[in-house]
């Protein structure tokens, strides 16, 4: 039984007080409307801005997820220099296209990309849909986990997925996560 729909009964691991008698989900504590007086109301309360965290946190990967699949979507359309897609693309253009399909803006080129995002992000810490720069910050791509990112690379090539080998490592200027 999948995570989300399974449940436990509280009458069965102890609460008899029919306040708080019901179904919890196993992956966490839900929210209950418990009288003022009753001793445990309060108790599971997620402090304000630690909730606002994970909230912000979860849109930032759900935006990524949805520029990831935007991107790969365009495997195979023609790089054109200049062009934003659809049907052709450079490289900083595919990035604008996904992230906007996403609701991020981003400006057009890479270099004013790397410098519009303020969260900057370490090769170690690099998750799908992070904008990865190289060639001395010249060529975006968006990771998409595994040691691979997408992009249109150069003139006469298509949008494709590669492997950050040891080129794009040696060339690599930095990282940044949009949609924070």
């Amino acid at each position: 039984m999948a995570a989300e729909t399974a449940a436990v009964t509280l009458t069965k691991i102890g609460s008899t007080d029919p306040a708080i008698a019901g179904n919890v989900p196993i992956s966490g504590v839900p929210a209950l409307d418990l009288p003022a007086g009753h001793p445990q109301a309060g108790a599971a309360k997620v402090p304000a801005k630690k909730r606002a965290t994970v909230t912000k946190a979860a849109r930032q990967r759900s935006k990524a997820q949805r520029a990831v699949a935007v991107a790969k979507a365009q495997i195979g359309d023609p790089y054109r220099w200049g062009a934003t897609g659809p049907g052709s693309f450079d490289c900083s253009g595919l990035v604008v296209y996904a992230w906007r399909k996403a609701g991020v803006k981003l400006p057009r080129t890479t270099y004013s990309q790397r410098r519009a995002v303020k969260k900057k992000v370490s090769w170690r810490n690099l998750r799908p849909g992070d904008l990865i720069f190289t060639s001395g910050g010249g060529h975006v791509g968006i990771y998409v986990g595994k040691g691979r990112m997408v992009h249109s690379p150069h003139s006469g090539a298509r949008v494709r997925i590669d492997k950050l080998n040891t080129y794009r490592k040696r060339t690599f200027v930095g990282a940044v996560r949009p949609g924070l």
